[in-house]
C-alpha cells in the first residue's frame, strides 16, 4: 500500500475504533460485535507495523479503552490497568510461547476471562478504603460507594496488611441478569443488552442503592501492589487474595507445556455454561513476577499475558414459524422463531432472516432444526440448518402484504421484497412515528402509542391529518387529558415552522437520511425546486448519488406523495430552506489547508470555503484545487509542491472570495 493511501486508512481506522471504544467501554452501549471491533484493530496493528512512522501515541491501539465520565471523581492508578492482547487461534499460542522462552523457561496460570467491568480495589490496614474503575488505565472513576453495595467485597480483610490493590471484575450473574430484565420489562423500560452492559451501567449509577437493586458480584484476579508481605508469582497471589477473603478467579491452574495450555483454555471453552457470569475467553500469563520484569510491556499491552477469545457460542434448535414484519418503506423482513435457547448470558427465541436471498442459500424451512448463535454477544443470528425436515419446502415469503392484503414486488437491483401500496396500515403507522421523531419534524408527545390511538380512533390516515386535529378531539383519546392535549397541538403548530431539512427527512423517502436532507434543503432552498428536479441535477450535489437522486425524483413521481406535500403545504407548514444559501464562487473547487494563517482560524477558512460552494479535503491529492498554506506548514505543501498544485497564501485566497 502506498504511504498516503496507508496514512488516510490509519486515520480512518483509528476514528471508528476510538467511537466503537468509546460506545462499548464508556457508553456501556456497543454498536458493533467482537469480531468486528478485533477485526478493526487487528488491521490497523498491521498498517501501523508497516509504517511505523504513522504510529502516534493517541492511537488507540496504545492505549487502554475506557475513559473517564464527568459522574464521578477522578482516580490516579499508581500502578497501570493494563489491558490484554486478544488472540484468536492456537497457532497464536504457541506463538506467544516461543516468544516467551526465547529469554526464559516459563510456567503459565490459565484462568477464564470474565465479561465485566474492570476495578481496583484498595485496603489499608485490612479495611476498605477506595475502590474505581479502569477508566483509560492510567485515570478512573471513584465508585468506592457503589462498590461497597456488592456483598462478596470484603469490607474488612482476614489478616490486616498495611496497604493492598487488588484488580477485579465486576459482573451480573445470568440470574440477576434475567431478574433486571424481567423487572424493566414489567416497568416499561429499556431492558439491558447483555450482561457485561448491565453490571456497567449498574455500577456508574449516582445512587448506590440503585446499585445494590442489580445485585453485582465480583472475582479478584490480579495483585497491583501490596506492603507488608513478599510474593513471587501469580498463583501465590491468587492464593493469598483467596487467604484474604476475596472471592477469586475460579478454575485457576498452572501449566509449563504449551499443548497443556491449548487443552485447558479448550476446557474451559467447553464449560463456559458452568460458570455464573458470561465469560469471553481464557487468560494466559506468566506467573513468576521476576521473568514478568524481564519481558516488560508495550504503550497498552503487557508482553507476558495474552487473552484466547472464543468464537461467538451456537446452539441447535426448532424453527417453529416465520414472521413477516412489514417495516417504513414497505420492506417485508422475514423473522426466525424458533423453541428457545440460552446463548451468551440470556434466553433467545427469535432471530431476523434479512430477506428471500439469506433463506434460499441457507435451505430453511419451518420445521429444521436450526443453528443460532449471537453475534457479538448482543444480536442473534441463524448460522444454518443442521437439521433439514424431510419433504419440507424452502420457505417462501409471501406474494401478498400481510398487512393490507396487496401484491408485493421485488425491484430491480434490490434484495428485499416491498408493499408499494402507500395506504398499507404497517408503512402508515411506521411513516407516522418517523415523521413525528425527534430527528424528523421532533412533534414532542406524539410518541408510538398516541400515534396508534389516533389511528384506531380514525383520527387520521395520513402526516397531513396530524395538523387538523384539535384540542377537542385529542383530549378524548385514552390517557389524555385537556392539559396534555394543549402540549400536544402547541407542539405540532410549533413544528410547522421546522426547517425545510426536517420535512424532507420525514417524509421518509427512501435512501434519504439527514445529511442527504439538509444537502438537498440547501441546495434546492424551496420544496417546489425539490419536487421538479431532475436526476442529473440532484446526483451532482457533491455527498450525494444515482441511488440517493432516484429515490427522491421516484418519490415526487408518485401522485399521492405530491398530494401529501401540497396539503402539508396548505395546512401551513413551512416549505422554504432556513439556512443561508450557498454561494456558487468555489462551485467545484477542492482546497486543502494547512499551518497557521495570519488573521484566521482554519475552520474560519473552511466555512467561508464551504458557504461559496467549495469543498475541503484533510489530504492532498491530483484532484485538490488549491492549497492554502500558513506558517509552519508541513507534509501536505510538500505533496502539493512535488504533485504541482497550485499553492496559495490567504491574501490570495480572499482574492478568491471576491
Amino acid at each position: 500500500m502506498e504511504f498516503e493511501k496507508a496514512k488516510a486508512e490509519i486515520q480512518r481506522l483509528k476514528e471508528l475504533v476510538s467511537q466503537y471504544a468509546y460506545q462499548y467501554y464508556v457508553l456501556d452501549d456497543p454498536t458493533v460485535d467482537d469480531q468486528e471491533y478485533d477485526r478493526l484493530i487487528h488491521q490497523l496493528i498491521d498498517l501501523e507495523t508497516q509504517f511505523p512512522q504513522l504510529l502516534t501515541a493517541d492511537s488507540p491501539t496504545q492505549k487502554v479503552g475506557g475513559q473517564i465520565l464527568n459522574t464521578f471523581q477522578p482516580v490516579q492508578h499508581s500502578v497501570r490497568m493494563e489491558s490484554l492482547q486478544d488472540v484468536f487461534e492456537p497457532s497464536e499460542l504457541i506463538a506467544f510461547d516461543e516468544r516467551m522462552r526465547e529469554q526464559t523457561s516459563p510456567t503459565y496460570i490459565v484462568e477464564p476471562k470474565i465479561d465485566g467491568l474492570s476495578v481496583s480495589l484498595e485496603y489499608e490496614n485490612g479495611m476498605f478504603i477506595r475502590g474505581s474503575t479502569r477508566g483509560d488505565g492510567d485515570v478512573g472513576e471513584d465508585v468506592t460507594e457503589n462498590l461497597r453495595t456488592i456483598r462478596s467485597i470484603p469490607k474488612k480483610l482476614n489478616r490486616p496488611l498495611p496497604y493492598l490493590e487488588v484488580r477485579g471484575e465486576v459482573y451480573m450473574s445470568r440470574k440477576s441478569f434475567d431478574e433486571a430484565v424481567a423487572a424493566q420489562e414489567l416497568a416499561g423500560e429499556k431492558p439491558f443488552k447483555n450482561p457485561r452492559n448491565a453490571a456497567a451501567g449498574s455500577l456508574r449509577q449516582k445512587d448506590p442503592k440503585v446499585t445494590a437493586k442489580r445485585k453485582l458480584d465480583i472475582f479478584v484476579f490480579n495483585l497491583q501492589q501490596v506492603r507488608g508481605t513478599e510474593i513471587h508469582g501469580h498463583k501465590e497471589s491468587l492464593d493469598l487474595m483467596k487467604d484474604l477473603g476475596f472471592p477469586v478467579i475460579p478454575s485457576y491452574r498452572a501449566f509449563t507445556d504449551i499443548t497443556a495450555v491449548i487443552q485447558e483454555v479448550e476446557r474451559i471453552g467447553t464449560h463456559r455454561e458452568d460458570f455464573p457470569c458470561d465469560i469471553d475467553g481464557a487468560v494466559v500469563k506468566v506467573d513468576d513476577f521476576a521473568q514478568r520484569e524481564l519481558f516488560g510491556s508495550t504503550a497498552k499491552f503487557p508482553r507476558w499475558a495474552v487473552a484466547f477469545k472464543y468464537p461467538p457460542e451456537e446452539k441447535t434448535t426448532t424453527l417453529t414459524n416465520i414472521q413477516i414484519n412489514v417495516g417504513r418503506t414497505g420492506a417485508l423482513t422475514p423473522t426466525a422463531v424458533f423453541e428457545p435457547v440460552f446463548l451468551a448470558g440470556t434466553t433467545v427465541g427469535r432471530a431476523v432472516l434479512h430477506n428471500q436471498d439469506f433463506i434460499n442459500q441457507k435451505g430453511i424451512s419451518i420445521g429444521d432444526k436450526i443453528i443460532v448463535r449471537k453475534a457479538g454477544e448482543i444480536i442473534p443470528e441463524v448460522v444454518g440448518v443442521a437439521e433439514h425436515q424431510a419433504g419440507a419446502p424452502v420457505y417462501q415469503i409471501p406474494k401478498t402484504c400481510p398487512s393490507c392484503g396487496e401484491p408485493v414486488v421485488r425491484l430491480e437491483d434490490e434484495a428485499v421484497i416491498r408493499c408499494i401500496n402507500f395506504r398499507c396500515p404497517a408503512q402508515l403507522v411506521r411513516n407516522l412515528i418517523h415523521f413525528a421523531s425527534r430527528d424528523a419534524m421532533d412533534i414532542e408527545g406524539l410518541g408510538p402509542a398516541v400515534i396508534e390511538n389516533l389511528l384506531e380512533n380514525g383520527l387520521i390516515t395520513s402526516p397531513a391529518d396530524l395538523y387538523t386535529l384539535t384540542i377537542e378531539q385529542i383530549s378524548t383519546l385514552e390517557r389524555m387529558g385537556k392539559k396534555s392535549a394543549e402540549n400536544l397541538a402547541a407542539a405540532l403548530e410549533k413544528s410547522k415552522g421546522n426547517d425545510l431539512s426536517r420535512l424532507i427527512f420525514g417524509l421518509g423517502i427512501r435512501n434519504v437520511g439527514q445529511k442527504a436532507a439538509v444537502l438537498l434543503s440547501e441546495r434546492f432552498q424551496k420544496m417546489d425546486r425539490l419536487m421538479a428536479a431532475t436526476l442529473d441535477e440532484i446526483s451532482a450535489i457533491d455527498g450525494l448519488g444515482e441511488i440517493i437522486a432516484a429515490s427522491v425524483v421516484g418519490f415526487f413521481e408518485e401522485q399521492p406523495n405530491r398530494d401529501l406535500v401540497h396539503r402539508l403545504k396548505e395546512l401551513g407548514l413551512n416549505m422554504s430552506s432556513l439556512a443561508q444559501p450557498k454561494g456558487d464562487k468555489l462551485a467545484g473547487f477542492t482546497f486543502v489547508l494547512t499551518g497557521t494563517l495570519p488573521t484566521m482560524a482554519r475552520s474560519e477558512a473552511q466555512k467561508l470555503i464551504e458557504e461559496a460552494g467549495g469543498k475541503v479535503s484533510s489530504s492532498v491529492s491530483k484532484k485538490t484545487s488549491y492549497v492554502v498554506a500558513g506558517a509552519e506548514a508541513g507534509s501536505k505543501l510538500t505533496k502539493a509542491q512535488d504533485l504541482g498544485v497550485k499553492i496559495i497564501n490567504e491574501a490570495e485566497f480572499m482574492e478568491l472570495l471576491k
